[in-house]
């Protein structure tokens, strides 16, 4: 699996120390957002205001009156995150504009409940409008705050307590909603896809969007080891195998250019990578080997497209 991110950090040591996402909150051990928030904050370099949609992140690090957090931060609803950080863009531009305050970095953060379904109509509006903000969409792969119902990021096959595994379904039957794809649409100048599991590409990125003048989006993943039942110690391991099984593929969408971040010569079966959680234990029975067939297929064809986009919008080299 070859890189080909230009790094913010080349090493480890030159991470800032400063912890603006504390110990003390309440996020599982093992926690794949948790780890998001604390290498979100790392990329930032100056007054950043965060805007929190409701879900596992807001109410776990902030429980009245504790906070985790050494930002301003704002917990707004499910739906209006990034509407909310939009009006915050345009009053400091306004009270910038009448010198009553400094310019400040806004970052709207929502996990995939709060991204793909509940708060799509708010972020389509906020891209399109254009402000100058970065939205974060920590991505567990359900409803995992409110008991782990699915959500319009659940993978196909994946058990939870709404598309529950039995004799009548084989967990969910639609395929994950290609978020990226929807905010690409936008014609916005800055999209991306991260891990967890690369902290040198998932840093340079929110600080390439943060940079970016315009709205960008940022689409991690950070498993949950609750709802995906896997042992906490697994986090990082199953965020990596995603990546190299390439059912996650990491990427870049750069004023209309497509770069594949993390290119896959020979991924790793995605037998190796489902066997890990107990969401997908149903699958290896022989009844449901079929939705397995189904989720390859499904990568095989994404990633088609991606180098297809990948090929089509890489500047050619100049004729001599």
């Amino acid at each position: 699996m070859e890189s080909s991110t230009s790094q913010a950090y080349t090493k480890l040591a030159d991470v800032p120390t400063e912890e603006l996402f504390g110990p003390g909150h309440r996020l599982c051990a093992g926690c794949g957002p948790a780890i998001a928030m604390r290498m979100m904050t790392k990329a930032f370099r100056g007054p950043t205001i965060v805007v929190n949609a409701t879900g596992c992140v807001e109410v776990s690090s902030t429980p009245y009156p504790y906070t985790s957090w050494g930002v301003p931060w704002l917990h707004v609803l499910f739906e209006n995150a990034a509407a909310s950080a939009s009006g915050i863009v345009e009053a400091l531009n306004k009270l910038v504009d009448d010198r009553r305050a400094k310019k400040a970095d806004v970052v709207a953060v929502g996990g995939d409940g709060g991204t793909f379904d509940i708060g799509v109509q708010a972020i389509s509006g906020a891209l399109e409008r254009g402000h100058d903000l970065t939205y974060i969409c920590y991505d567990n792969e359900a409803y995992q705050n409110t008991g782990i119902q699915r959500s319009g990021a659940t993978p196909i096959g994946a058990h939870t307590t709404t598309s529950v595994a039995g004799s009548v379904i084989p967990g969910k039957l639609e395929p994950k909603k290609d978020m990226m794809a929807i905010a690409i649409a936008h014609k916005i100048p800055y999209a991306a896809s991260a891990t967890i599991a690369d902290w040198k590409d998932y840093i340079s990125k929110v600080r390439r969007a943060i940079e970016v003048d315009g709205p960008a989006f940022i689409h991690v993943l950070a498993p949950c080891q609750l709802g995906w039942r896997y042992d906490p110690s697994l986090t990082i391991q199953i965020a990596r195998m995603a990546v190299q099984t390439r059912i996650f593929p990491v990427y870049e969408y750069v004023d209309g250019v497509y770069k594949i971040n993390f290119k896959v010569p020979s991924p790793k079966p995605i037998e190796e990578y489902l066997k890990l959680q107990g969401r997908f234990r149903h699958l290896f029975q022989d009844k449901n080997k079929w939705v397995i067939d189904k989720i390859k297929e499904n990568i095989e064809a994404n990633w088609r497209r991606l180098v297809m986009l990948e090929e089509a919008t890489s500047p050619r080299p100049s004729q001599p």
